[in-house]
């Protein structure tokens, strides 16, 4: 294939724009910001999910504390039922003994119900801490993580700047050269990475390897407007002062 060496530099001019082009997308794709936003949010999850199981405990718990003074009135109630029976003076000698033995069991069983229900008020009281603790952790994770996807957007927004210039250069560039070469350039730029490069000082500036003498002197003996590959990687190698042919 032959092109014209003005051409061919020009290709330089073309692969740096791709470089940029392909740096972008990498960077599009490894920004730590990514990394810091699914973490966060990971972390966000675990922590909602701590928050919500520790109010599922709370009211679980506030359902048997309100079992339980149900419990604590009804003894209460037949408590109060039984005193007023036994003031009343209208029982007989043995019913007041057994509304007695009766009183004296509700209050036992009062007692017992009221440290049940202590206890499950610490316990309630227990969990409340942990609900404020666990909540002010998903405030700050929050915080954390709108801040970290601002980060994120800022880079977004910077890198479509920087590829709709550099897409402009390229639209500019691409119709400067024949068909053939850019279907060249393109199929190996797919392959490779890297469509075209400087040849300098016997070495290929895209695999960056040192070509052999046999190969330079093939090269150095081309007409200027063959268009010459890397045997290693393909890349078209463009020729100039640099070169040192």
């Amino acid at each position: 294939m032959k092109a014209e060496p003005a051409v061919q530099r020009r290709l330089l001019e073309l692969a740096k724009v791709d470089a940029e082009l392909s740096r972008l997308a990498h960077r599009r794709r490894t920004l730590p910001e990514l990394t810091e936003v699914a973490e966060l949010e990971k972390e966000l999850r675990a922590k909602k999910d701590a928050l919500v199981s520790v109010q599922t405990s709370a009211s679980d718990l506030d359902r048997e504390v309100a079992r339980q003074e149900r419990e604590i009135d009804s003894v209460r109630t037949r408590s109060d039922k039984d005193r007023k029976a036994m003031e009343s003076g209208a029982v007989a000698a043995k019913q007041l003994t057994e509304l007695q033995h009766e009183m004296e069991s509700l209050q036992r069983r009062q007692t017992a119900l009221e440290d049940d229900l202590l206890e499950l008020m610490e316990r309630r009281e227990a969990l409340d801490l942990d609900a404020q603790r666990t909540g002010a952790e998903v405030d700050k994770v929050t915080a954390q993580l709108e801040q970290a996807v601002r980060r994120r957007d800022e880079a977004f927004a910077d890198i479509d700047t920087t590829q709709a210039r550099r897409e402009q250069d390229r639209a500019a560039l691409a119709p400067k050269f024949p068909e053939p070469l850019t279907k060249l350039y393109e199929r190996v730029r797919a392959q490779k990475g890297i469509g075209a490069a400087l040849l300098r000082s016997r070495r290929c500036g895209a695999c960056q390897l040192e070509l052999d003498r046999n190969t330079v002197s093939e090269i150095k003996a081309a007409a200027e407007d063959e268009v010459i590959q890397c045997e290693n990687c393909n890349a078209i190698l463009v020729r100039t002062l640099e070169s040192g042919l």
